[in-house]
């Protein structure tokens, strides 16, 4: 029989919109770390060294073989016995910072082979330095045209935050674990953390839109 009760709901709301506030909290600063650590690691790939690539393009397809979930373990549990203690929160964030650098470093890479070989030979004939061309004319050209990419895995950051509820972070299943534990009751609390993923979720990929629309309009594209 479908027991939904409303009181309940207004009693674990505080709650949840604090654990939300986590949420939004830890994807943002896990996608910080991916936006700029998958840079570093696109560039890395491209680089005149070989073993330097070769070392770069197996961590990536080793990161991106692997679940988050084991990775947070792994960064969690496991750093301690190299000496390296992290709390759950930075545990987390790494975690959630390497795995998605590593597909934004895809998607940085399609952008940069979109840049026309053209406006490579320009950079060259100008006698820019290798820094000066990404810099001021390879980056500059490659972001808009990765941004449809780069936007579609924040919105999938935010949806996998929910792993980081495995060393207890209190995000928003952890908390709703946490209420339903407490109150023998799931119903409500799984509901609204489903109502909240889609109420932030879906306006989320339409302002990336948005966005990415207006830059192209911006660069005539």
């Amino acid at each position: 029989m479908f027991d939904w009760r409303w009181e309940f709901v207004w009693q674990i709301l505080p709650r949840l919109i604090e654990a939300t506030g986590n949420t939004l909290i830890a994807a943002g600063a896990g996608y910080c770390i991916a936006l700029v650590l998958g840079l570093v690691l696109a560039l890395a790939q491209r680089t005149r060294h070989r073993w330097v690539n070769m070392a770069v393009n197996e961590f990536v397809e080793f990161v991106r073989s692997t679940p988050l979930i084991l990775q947070i373990f792994f960064i969690f549990y496991v750093g301690p016995q190299f000496g390296i203690l992290l709390s759950p929160w930075a545990s987390g964030m790494i975690a959630i910072g390497v795995h998605y650098a590593c597909y934004l470093s895809e998607v940085y890479r399609g952008g940069i082979d979109s840049v026309p070989k053209g406006q490579w030979e320009a950079a060259t004939a100008l006698n820019m330095t290798t820094m000066q061309k990404y810099r001021r004319v390879v980056i500059p050209q490659a972001i808009p045209a990765s941004l449809a990419g780069l936007g579609n895995y924040l919105v999938g950051i935010f949806k996998d935050t929910p792993m980081l509820s495995v060393i207890g972070v209190a995000e928003l299943l952890h908390t709703a674990n946490a209420i339903g534990s407490e109150n023998y009751r799931f119903l409500e609390p799984y509901t609204m953390v489903g109502i909240i993923f889609l109420a932030i979720s879906l306006p989320a990929a339409g302002l990336v839109r948005m966005v990415e629309g207006y830059v192209r309009r911006r660069m005539g594209l």
